[in-house]
């Protein structure tokens, strides 16, 4: 089974909660602290493979989790680091954004390896906290907490020519003489559900071609196998446009031709303007051997006639192609502007007037110092009174208007204010 697109859900790794602990031993009756760090979270890296030409693996397995970091503990030992989780994914797959559809990669080389989420840090144990007028602090730091965020992988085939064209007018079979790929072909409409990939080999060099699934009315808007197609031909560097010339369907290659290059640039102007090599199949079919003269000055352009069944101007239309590949630049990874996960902005402070009245504070600043602390230990809440008005946050409370007596509220735990 081809699946070319997947929604996935990736996490990165909590960081670590710092210790509380002190040195205990024998004949040291004040032995002072030696809560060690807490290790950092693991990452999520999505590395690009050859190997995989599919999306399948994705449609069983849909969250990507990599593993917490570990607790410090005592003796300054620090927690260890969780392990990083390594989500492979095809050569061609671009990572989106789930929520704003932003990119956040082109997986476009082999090998290719990011870091999507990074893991949380580790928190600080509470030797970290010791001072000269602070020789035993009974409170160590939490760890980073990271979010679950939902990412779209979608697979755009990277070849230098596409074939395109109405079902059953001998795509599959083109590829098949052209490159010994072996699609499957069969005389009836959308034998083809997924692109096939071939290489033809000229001279001492080589190019891919993609054999897409054909296209009908209506694909730019989705209809048919719409999107899915179009999908797998923004990459290359030529169409070639594969035409049954003898009407064997009931349809007029005239008006196939123009339906299909409308819906290349409905889809994306870009595409309409890819240069073409235009194939007329099923030769031996035609009954007046003039139409294909007829054909070419109709659209204004040439015309390639073959017969794969026969190999007849299979090598024509080789050289053809690659002489035209040579004339155009090279492919390349998407130009995009990167979106990436933002990570707490420790700077951030929000005041305002809860429900009953309270002052509610919040924001980077306040999740900083709050993971500096724990709140319910009275020696730790001391010190987090200290870290508000060194940050400016008992100042900004004044300039909101907060007056002595009033609620002042941080998360689940409340204070009065005084002066």
């Amino acid at each position: 089974m081809f699946i070319d697109k997947a929604k996935i859900f990736i996490k990165a790794g909590n960081g670590g909660d710092g210790a509380v602990s002190f040195h205990r031993e024998k004949y040291v009756p004040n032995g002072g602290p030696n809560g060690g760090d807490g290790g950092n979270g693991g990452s999520v890296i999505f590395v690009a493979s050859d190997k995989m030409s599919t999306l399948i693996d994705f449609k069983f397995s849909k969250h990507f989790r990599a593993e917490n970091g570990g607790n410090g503990s005592g003796d300054f030992c620090r927690g260890t680091n969780g392990e990083d989780v390594y989500v492979k994914v095809p050569v061609g797959t671009v990572v989106k954004d789930a929520e704003t559809g932003g990119i956040i990669a082109d997986m476009y080389y082999d090998g290719d390896e990011i870091v999507v989420l990074q893991g949380g840090n580790g928190g600080k144990g509470n030797a970290r906290f010791a001072t000269s007028t602070r020789r035993a602090p009974r409170f160590a730091q939490k760890g980073i907490k990271t979010e679950e965020h939902a990412v779209i992988l979608e697979l755009k085939t990277i070849a230098d020519v596409g074939l395109v064209g109405f079902p059953n007018v001998g795509k599959s079979t083109l590829l098949s003489v052209i490159t010994h790929a072996k699609p499957k072909i069969a005389n009836y409409h959308f034998t083809t559900l997924s692109p096939n990939l071939g290489v033809v080999s000229v001279y001492d060099d080589s190019f891919v071609v993609a054999d897409i699934p054909g296209l009908i009315e209506g694909a730019a808007e989705g209809a048919g196998l719409g999107h899915s197609f179009l999908r797998h031909i923004e990459r290359v560097r030529l169409i070639v446009h594969v035409l049954d010339i003898s009407g064997s369907e009931g349809r007029d290659p005239y008006d196939d031709y123009n339906q299909i290059n409308a819906e290349l640039v409905q889809y994306a102007e870009e595409l309409g303007n890819l240069p073409q090599i235009v194939v007329a199949t099923k030769i031996d079919m035609l009954e007046d051997e003039g139409f294909i003269k007829e054909f070419e000055k109709k659209i204004g352009v040439p015309v390639i006639p073959v017969c794969a069944i026969i190999h007849e101007g299979i090598d024509v239309l080789i050289d053809a192609i690659y002489k035209k590949l040579q004339t155009l630049p090279k492919s390349k990874p998407l130009e995009f502007e990167k979106f990436e996960y933002s990570r707490p902005d420790n700077g951030e402070l929000q005041i305002e007037r809860d429900y009953d009245g309270a002052f509610l504070i919040y924001g980077g600043i306040i999740e900083s110092l709050v993971r500096n602390v724990v709140l319910s230990d009275e020696e730790s809440f001391r010190y987090f009174q200290k870290l508000l008005r060194d940050k400016g946050v008992i100042k900004a409370l004044r300039d909101y208007g907060v007056k002595e007596g009033d609620i002042v509220r941080i998360y689940d735990t409340e204070f009065e204010y005084q002066e």
